[in-house]
């Protein structure tokens, strides 16, 4: 029998912990009625830990893993308070992938809050959440290709529905594009995060200054997946010579140079990934997604290929509690039966697992 039966709407909490950020987002979903399927974000609250890695580079795990200790019991109650409840009628948390420290404490929590309120837990992918965060802004998802992009992933997609698995047609063969945003803002003397500054950056720049690579462009290459090594290698390179010779690096350039290449790419297969599947819909998601250049070049595109773009607003692009809520909300609309309290977390879990 299905536990909702008879409700017309409810209330999903969503805990996000896979990186550097502690997030808590509550949804309430339409069960019934002409717009069943809905979902309403009522909160959506965030504590960082990106200045406590920021002098090492990058993520620590252990650092992050405290952080969130430290962060989660404020941040849930800020959200329910925001959400104006004391208890919602589901949790959802993120399982995987992820850092391994990271997901057990927002796991362990988020089973102990399900526990004591006595409300069904919903073991949910991160890589999902991504997806399913768009109907927040957009509503309901038409049947699309969704381009995954982030600090360490990236990859398309289709998604017949969010309530159905995901399906990944490629991915990146090594660097995530937001790894070599993070690694190129290190080589440039930037500092960390890398895509925000180097997005700035860029615009003061010329991006036809440089003829950086586009990596796995050729013909025999897929025609779905991605590589940034050798992106980044050539930036290397070329600033390496540039000094070598006595001559100064124009930093702007560089930049603007370097994320021409890296949207060109992306948004080049992406189209043709939603022309070869026939879709008229392209969302682009994660935290690169906030990038302007990639929005813009992806945004004339579709245009031009007559698909509809949309792109969250860049809050809802990064990692973020409210995106894991929407996308329990949507399996639990499709059915979906809760998880077990003892499913384990899941650092490597595959994006074509949207629940454990």
């Amino acid at each position: 029998m299905n536990m909702w039966a008879g409700r017309e709407d409810i209330t999903v909490l969503g805990l996000e912990s896979s990186c550097d950020e502690t997030g808590v987002g509550v949804v309430s979903v339409k069960l019934a009625g002409d717009d069943s399927g809905n979902v309403t974000l009522l909160a959506d609250e965030v504590a960082s830990s990106v200045d406590e890695h920021a002098r090492y580079g990058g993520v620590v795990p252990e650092i992050a893993s405290r952080a969130h200790l430290e962060a989660l019991v404020p941040t849930m109650r800020r959200a329910l308070a925001a959400a104006g409840i004391e208890r919602p009628d589901a949790i959802a948390a993120t399982i995987g992938p992820g850092l391994a420290g990271a997901l057990l404490v927002g796991a362990a929590a988020a089973k102990a809050y399900a526990a004591a309120w006595g409300v069904p837990f919903y073991a949910i992918n991160h890589l999902g959440g991504h997806v399913a965060v768009d109907a927040l802004e957009h509503g309901p998802l038409p049947p699309c290709v969704a381009l995954l992009v982030s600090g360490g992933h990236t990859s398309l997609l289709h998604v017949p529905s969010l309530g159905q698995p995901l399906v990944e047609l490629g991915a990146t063969m090594d660097d995530a594009a937001g790894e070599a945003y993070d690694k190129v803002a290190r080589l440039l003397g930037l500092g960390y995060p890398g895509g925000p500054v180097l997005d700035a950056l860029a615009k003061q720049g010329n991006r036809d200054a440089i003829a950086f690579p586009r990596g796995m462009t050729g013909p025999r290459d897929s025609r779905h997946a991605f590589s940034f090594s050798g992106l980044k290698t050539a930036v290397a390179r070329y600033v390496e010579t540039t000094h070598r010779r006595g001559e100064v690096v124009d930093r702007a350039d560089v930049a603007a140079s370097f994320q021409e290449a890296v949207a060109d790419v992306l948004s080049m297969k992406a189209v043709r990934a939603a022309t070869d599947l026939g879709v008229g819909t392209l969302v682009i998601s994660g935290g690169v997604a906030a990038n302007s250049r990639l929005r813009e070049l992806a945004q004339s595109r579709c245009d031009a290929a007559g698909i509809e773009l949309r792109v969250p607003k860049p809050r809802l692009c990064t990692d973020n509690g409210a995106m894991i809520a929407s996308l329990g909300a949507h399996l639990i609309h499709a059915g979906a039966e809760p998880s077990s309290l003892s499913v384990a977390t899941n650092p490597a879990l595959s994006v074509q697992v949207s629940q454990i």
